[in-house]
């Protein structure tokens, strides 16, 4: 049952000694109520709140690390709607490769050495599947090492009996990988070999039931590194399946199904497959693998994961900073726009797909776009010329001209006053009108 702020405050030691970072020990509180705060952080906790308040204070999904070399995290989340607060831990995206394949080293090259740039941010796969469809145990065991090997991801390990399953895992011992197809007929054997080779389960029956009696089980025993395989028989129960299970774990703060999920995507055509994994992005999806590497669809995925787990509390940003695009000289144009990572991202672009040189300042607005920044004070021209001056533009560059979003042209005045002996002019109100203003207007 979760505890609100004055109810753990009396767990508390009462001695407002803010050496937790907060004035008092209600406030703490209220950050442990609100998630927003470890109980490790009060250094006088007593054993019986520890041991009350870390059960309560704990996230409603448990945090699973999978991966050692580049490590990806499951779990941790609070919130059903991502508007509540945020979401935390990005569905990873995994793609499979299994022991018949040809070319498999070709293939985990490629997963290794995939990067898409989103909004500056470097996009990548984050773990690669192995599963065993020959029967051949050594052949399974082989392709496990080497994807181990060439990748340095976390594998998602899927073997036909539990004895290919131990072999593989005890091949990739101490990579944190996670073993799958865990049911209650083989979980004590799968068990031991994660606990063995330092490994998570993924766990799997028919129905809730029988998940929440393996998850159970296994916390009951002291293991609590698990991942949830729902067995769905559509896309409507799966759909169904994760939202009930994230409903329970965040509002009821039912711990059987405080779990990250895992599900295998293959229907036997690209566009179920991407449908499916859109699915699984948007409705809880902890672990998503791929049925095979196919970059168009990755860039889909991954473009719709990163709008997802973007704080919208916190927009992707750029450093307000003077950015040369180009080699611009003293003598270059001046453009100013705002730190709107996408803003700064397509502005940029469209000066460079012009064929100019040119300065592009950056001010501070946190993260807002150009209107809405407006709108907000954030993008005046008093504080405009204030990050000009701070930035040394003015020493930098021999001009005195500088172009503002057509969309803000009422700021030119102000702008003007703020910066004596420059002159303003009102560039495009879009930024793909950029090439055309420069060559009808700046080109004079």
């Amino acid at each position: 049952m979760a505890l609100n702020g004055l109810q753990i405050q009396k767990l508390l030691p009462k001695t407002n000694c803010k050496e937790c970072g907060s004035n008092t020990c209600l406030a703490f509180a209220m950050k442990l109520a609100a998630k927003k705060a470890d109980l490790s952080e009060c250094p006088y906790a007593s054993k019986e709140a520890k041991q009350i308040l870390g059960a309560a204070s704990e996230p409603p999904v448990k945090g699973v690390t999978l991966g050692s070399d580049i490590p990806s995290r499951l779990g941790e989340e609070t919130v059903l709607y991502r508007h509540e607060k945020t979401f935390v831990n990005q569905t990873v995206l995994a793609v499979n490769i299994d022991d018949t394949a040809k070319g498999a080293l070709k293939t985990l090259e490629d997963i290794r050495d995939y990067r898409l740039e989103r909004v500056g941010e470097i996009l990548t796969i984050n773990a690669v599947a192995v599963t065993q469809k020959s029967g051949n145990r050594d052949a399974f065991v082989s392709l496990a090492k080497q994807a181990w090997e060439v990748a340095r991801l976390p594998l998602i390990i899927r073997a036909a009996d539990i004895e290919s399953l131990i072999a593989a895992a005890e091949a990739v011992r101490g990579t944190n990988s996670l073993l799958t197809g865990v049911t209650l007929e083989n979980m004590e054997a799968a068990l031991k070999a994660a606990q063995d080779y330092g490994h998570a389960l993924a766990v799997t029956a028919n129905d809730m039931d029988g998940i929440c009696a393996l998850t159970e089980k296994l916390k009951a025993g002291g293991f609590n590194n698990i991942v949830m395989e729902f067995s769905a028989a559509s896309l409507a129960e799966a759909f169904q399946t994760n939202s009930i299970a994230r409903r329970m774990a965040i509002k009821n703060n039912f711990k059987p199904l405080g779990y990250a999920s895992l599900r295998f995507v293959d229907t036997g055509d690209a566009g179920g497959d991407l449908v499916e994994a859109v699915t699984e992005i948007n409705k809880y999806g902890g672990v998503c693998v791929l049925p095979a590497f196919d970059p168009a669809q990755l860039v889909a995925l991954m473009t719709l994961r990163l709008n997802i787990y973007t704080d919208p509390q916190k927009p992707i940003q750029v450093e307000p900073r003077i950015y040369p695009v180009g080699e611009p000289d003293r003598n270059s144009p001046v453009f100013v726009t705002t730190n709107f990572s996408l803003t700064y991202f397509i502005v940029s672009g469209e000066i460079e797909n012009s064929g100019i040189s040119a300065w592009l300042v950056i001010p501070e607005c946190e993260g807002l776009s150009v209107l809405t920044a407006w709108a907000a004070g954030k993008f005046s021209g008093a504080m405009i010329a204030k990050s000009i001056k701070d930035m040394g533009l003015e020493e930098m560059v021999d001009t005195r001209e500088i172009i503002i979003p057509g969309f803000v042209s009422q700021i030119s005045g102000e702008l003007e006053e703020g910066l004596p002996g420059w002159k303003v002019k009102v560039g495009p109100q879009e930024a793909i009108d950029i090439e055309s203003y420069v060559k009808t207007v700046l080109s004079k």
